[in-house]
């Protein structure tokens, strides 16, 4: 069974920024999908077990942003 996380993400703007973000989430052991809503900063992280809120909080900072 999956789980399902949404996490807020300030600094994104445009497509780029979501394309960013999901590409390093996705790196992220179990994560099987990622969605992004850019005008609410929202990001739903599915993944095959809970995930290390570090590692997506790393993962997002990677990226050039920050988890509010």
């Amino acid at each position: 069974m999956s789980e399902t996380t949404t996490y807020t993400v300030t600094g994104m703007t445009c497509g780029h920024c979501a394309a960013s973000v999901t590409e390093e989430i996705s790196e992220i052991a179990g994560v099987e999908g990622v969605d992004v809503v850019v005008e609410t900063g929202a990001v739903t992280v599915t993944s095959a077990t809970p995930l290390d809120e570090s590692a997506v909080r790393a993962a997002v900072e990677e990226a050039g942003y920050a988890m509010a």
